[in-house]
């Protein structure tokens, strides 16, 4: 059968559309071709670029790469960039709207954005904002005049306005030089808040600010909240006499309690403190359930690791310690624990991990990550053996597990790259990724989950409500546990938001345990 005559015209339009279709075809494969050359060129350029840097050169490289981690509206990366070519806030004059310049913030004028955070945590923290409200009349802490050391952050800002609408006065500063977000530290300052902080002090800063929340004239401290114990290092180191005034101390991370114990076991603890740390609520949910997402969190900003297959060491397996492993175990990675304590590695082996000394797996791991409250957990020796690109971080309060001091030679060389992100370099070109400077992780480079945060600070309110109005006597000096009815009051204000209903004990059964209905439901020494 003959071929179809084609229509008349069709022929050439059919012609036409093949010229078309193979002149886009050979510009696609042209495209596809050439690209890889492309991205072989600018890497070349890269590595030209790397080996004759300028001053000017490098700072703008170093910037333009950490701009992606610092556009990011969080505690990771305040509003603003907090570079070291600005004015320093110290000598900044700053007034509020209120005509009051006693704070000492990054830019006032971020104000308004840092409101809107607040409000936003204020979503999640339904149980303190409940507080706030049930407490408001009667205000609790009228009279109180609590200078507070912790982190600052949009959740920190809800329990520090829920204090204040309980009757107290409050002047706060930062218990990290990498954690505070800018934007809510200039709305706390703009609702009359005296607050001295900012994203990136020094050292220097860091005490300063501290001294100017302390020492004020016609303004003397009668409550001390505090993340870390340097607030409470700082007032008996300079101004003990203060300690005549104070009512107690709250304080709420493993480091800043250790410190409290040592003060009461060499008989220099002058006041009471409660250990809010140490209460079901902060360990069992705060150190265990945020850090068991913060550190992904904090890691994957700063990173973009994939620990799919990866061998992770994890120092310390407390309720941080706990979380971390949790997370990296759920997505893949290969978990070693180290511990000093045979009731801690019996967990972990019971979880399934296998408990190592550092020495025996350093040369081989990808990620470092200490967790124990402890120092020199990591020391020069130990990154000295690292493998080339291992990440190296601390989920611990302070700065001191990691021996970051030792790295500051001049053999080695530091070259910053993102926000947080320091690359530490050996003469033999190894590099050692270390993250905020071994300061808390999750804080300094990240967020922490909201909801997690309001049970923490419910807990922080209900010990100072405490510890102010306790009758003389109750307290003597010494270091306490918050009452088990409070850490079970604590958890029942958050269940709501969960839809979770709780069984009633009958009469029947309250009496063969032994408990009241209402509870307690565990004993004082239920950890």
């Amino acid at each position: 059968m003959p071929d179809a005559m084609p229509l008349p015209g069709v022929g050439e339009e059919l012609k036409q559309a093949k010229e078309i279709e193979d002149a886009e075809k050979y510009s696609f494969m042209a495209t596809v071709t050439k690209a890889p050359k492309k991205q072989i060129q600018f890497a070349d350029d890269m590595q030209e670029f790397s080996k004759f840097p300028t001053k000017t050169g490098r700072r703008s490289l170093s910037r333009s790469i950490s701009q992606s981690s610092t556009d990011s509206y969080s505690s990771a990366a305040s509003y603003t960039d907090s570079s070291d070519d600005e004015v320093s806030p110290r000598e900044k004059q700053q007034t509020n709207s209120k005509g009051s310049s006693n704070f000492c913030v990054k830019n006032i004028k971020q104000a308004e954005f840092g409101r809107r955070e607040i409000e936003i945590a204020e979503q999640d923290m339904s149980a303190l904002i409940s507080l706030r409200k049930r407490a408001q009349g009667e205000k609790p802490l009228a009279g109180a005049k609590i200078v507070g050391c912790t982190h600052i952050t949009a959740q920190t800002a809800v329990l520090i306005e829920t204090l204040c609408a309980l009757g107290a006065q409050c002047r706060w500063s930062a218990c990290n030089i990498y954690s505070t977000q800018n934007e809510v530290a200039a709305a706390l300052a703009e609702a009359g808040v005296a607050v001295f902080a900012w994203k990136g002090e020094s050292e220097d800063d860091f005490w300063w600010c501290i001294d100017r929340c302390v020492n004020m004239d016609g303004w003397q401290a009668n409550m001390i909240l505090d993340d870390g114990g340097d607030l409470t290092h700082w007032v008996y180191k300079k101004y003990p006499n203060v300690f005549k005034k104070i009512r107690g101390i709250v304080e709420e991370s493993v480091t800043g309690v250790h410190r409290l114990y040592q003060l009461s076991k060499a008989g220099k603890l002058c006041v009471p403190a409660m250990n809010v740390n140490d209460s079901v609520t902060k360990q069992k949910f705060d150190n265990l359930y945020c850090c068991r997402e913060s550190i992904l969190d904090g890691l994957k900003r700063t990173t973009d690791v994939m620990f799919g297959g990866k061998q992770v060491v994890v120092c310390g397996y407390g309720e941080v310690g706990k979380g971390c492993c949790a997370a990296l175990k759920a997505l893949g990675a290969i978990v070693y624990i180290t511990e000093i304590d045979p009731i801690c590695a019996l967990q972990a082996c019971m979880d399934g991990f296998r408990v190592v000394k550092l020495n025996e797996v350093i040369r081989q791991v990808d990620v470092v990550i200490t967790c124990t409250g402890n120092k020199n957990v990591v020391t020069r020796e130990h990154l000295d053996r690292m493998k080339n690109s291992c990440i190296v971080c601390n989920m611990g309060h302070s700065n001191t597990e990691i021996d970051v001091t030792s790295l500051r030679t001049p053999e080695l060389t530091w070259e910053r790259v993102r926000s947080q992100v320091d690359h530490v370099i050996w003469p033999d070109g190894k590099r050692v990724v270390l993250l905020a400077e071994g300061r808390l992780l999750n804080l300094s480079c990240s967020t922490v989950p909201t909801f997690v945060l309001s049970i923490t600070a419910t807990t922080q309110a209900l010990a100072l409500i405490e510890l102010y109005n306790a009758p003389e006597g109750r307290y003597k000096q010494d270091v306490y546990l918050l009452p088990k009815k409070m850490d079970e009051y604590v958890a029942s204000l958050h269940l709501p938001s969960f839809d979770a209903h709780l069984t009633e004990l009958t009469d029947d059964q309250a009496k063969y345990l032994g408990l009241n209905k209402n509870g307690p439901f565990k004993p004082n020494y239920y950890r």
